[in-house]
């Protein structure tokens, strides 16, 4: 059997970051090529007093001095900035860019190799086709002709990049790529778990960042832990409502993985979406989402914002407004000018518990009571 060659397609901080992780792997498992290829969207840099383009400085130092400084990239991962040429070869595509960019990045990349199979980490790009809510590894699915996993997880990209212990969630369909895509991201300080669930696995990694916005209000308002606790824990349940909605079948399993409850928490006291929310309070409306992007993030992209924008006309056409408070919320606080402490001031009525009998978040094992 020939060895599979590895394309990361996007090399911001959490593409280069999991490049770390594969990098280790292709080297060590024979199913893989050493060598690994990541795609690098040529911009300038300063280095050393000089402009340069980042490629050129990553493949000289292995360092991506802009969106992961201060990390060395083992020596057999190279970038290219040609996307025809970085995917040519690829056996395997892992996706790492903003979400909208994909569409332009397939149309750009010319045909992939027969065979080849696709692992999406993006978190979003979730849009309404027909009444049924498409997900972002389905629009891949749908441009690429073939199969396409997804990986999420309580996955912080510097403490990735760093070695510190962590978990993910590979959500994959078919049995015959599911060894070798975890082969591909399993190692000590990175571990994986396969399930068959891709809607719920990509949705959680969607729709904590909505979440992790109103964590950031709590901050920004200098409310105690008790109080991000309890909006945490909403959040969860109404993540459940929204991907149950339109998914049915998403295991109850799934939210107790690590791209469920381990990457809301993580996410709600970390990462970019709350920085920027907690920005967006202390700022009292001064600055805007794409203001405080441009400050705080270095070239990197908001996600929770743009996720919240998505699901808000969703949720108006399915009637979900009543359902979903702590959404419906974060969304007026983000874009519709409500006074921020109304995130502690949610309507009654709503479940309380997750073993509430309207919640379904643990089956009902006597189906006749």
């Amino acid at each position: 059997m020939s060895k599979k060659n590895v394309t990361v397609v996007g090399s911001g901080n959490w593409g280069m970051a999991i490049a770390t992780i594969i990098a280790g792997n292709t080297a060590r498992h024979p199913e893989f090529t050493d060598d690994l290829t990541v795609w690098m969207f040529d911009e300038e840099v300063q280095h050393k007093g000089v402009k340069r383009k980042l490629s050129e400085v990553f493949n000289e130092t292995k360092e991506n001095v802009k969106y992961l400084p201060g990390i060395t990239l083992p020596p057999h991962v190279k970038a290219e900035p040609d996307i025809k040429k970085a995917v040519a070869n690829a056996d395997i595509l892992i996706w790492v860019l903003p979400h909208q960019f994909v569409a332009r990045t397939v149309q750009n990349m010319g045909p992939v190799k027969q065979g080849a199979v696709s692992v999406s980490l993006i978190k979003g790009g979730l849009e309404l086709e027909g009444g049924k809510l498409g997900l972002c590894s389905d629009l891949l699915r749908k441009l690429l002709g073939h199969e396409v996993a997804v990986l999420m997880g309580a996955n912080v990209a510097n403490e990735v990049a760093a070695g510190e212990f962590c978990e993910a969630t590979l959500g994959i369909q078919s049995e015959d790529h599911k060894d070798m895509l975890v082969k591909l991201f399993d190692c000590q300080t990175f571990r994986v778990n396969a399930v068959n669930d891709i809607p719920g696995v990509e949705l959680c990694g969607a729709l904590k960042n909505v979440v992790a916005l109103g964590a950031g209000f709590c901050d920004g308002l200098d409310y105690g832990g008790n109080t991000k606790a309890a909006l945490i824990r909403i959040g969860l349940q109404e993540m459940k409502t929204f991907i149950r909605y339109f998914y049915p079948n998403v295991k109850d399993a799934t939210f107790l993985e690590s791209c469920g409850v381990a990457d809301l928490i993580t996410t709600c006291f970390g990462g970019r979406n709350r920085k920027c929310a907690e920005a967006f309070i202390r700022g009292k409306g001064a600055k805007g989402w794409d203001t405080i992007e441009k400050e705080l993030l270095g070239g990197q992209k908001l996600q929770g914002t743009l996720t919240a924008q998505e699901i808000w006309p969703v949720m108006q056409k399915h009637n979900l407004i009543d359902k979903l408070p702590l959404f419906s919320t974060i969304y007026g606080i983000a874009f519709e000018d409500k006074a921020p402490w109304t995130i502690v001031k949610l309507p009654q009525g709503m479940p309380v518990s997750a073993f509430h009998k309207d919640d379904g978040f643990f089956e009902d094992k006597d189906k006749s009571k």
